[in-house]
């Protein structure tokens, strides 16, 4: 999860939102960074959720279901939110986990 993150993070770097629209290349790469990070928050153990409460699994999980499902009607304006505001906030409290493991 960590690294899908991570990458997704350095696919907007320097970006702007308006990019997702002119750059398809861009919004699948970012798309499916955070299907990666969906599929893998599907694959923590129940230990590790209950350990990590202040991670939102769930939305996670549903987040990467949403894109699958959507082929070509994923919302940019949802994907550029979730880049810039959700993911990093996020890749802090996994680094913060798998440093206290």
């Amino acid at each position: 999860m960590i690294e899908a993150a991570e990458d997704a993070g350095r696919f907007i770097a320097g970006r702007v939102r308006s990019d997702l629209d002119r750059d398809r290349m861009l919004t699948f790469a970012l798309a499916r960074a955070i299907e990666i990070m969906g599929e893998a928050a599907s694959k923590v153990s129940i230990e590790t959720r209950v350990a990590a409460p202040s991670v939102p699994w769930r939305e996670i999980t549903s987040m990467r279901n949403r894109l699958i499902h959507a082929y070509y009607d994923v919302d940019c304006n949802i994907l550029w939110k979730t880049a810039t505001e959700e993911i990093p906030a996020l890749l802090s409290l996994l680094t913060a986990i798998s440093t206290d493991a």
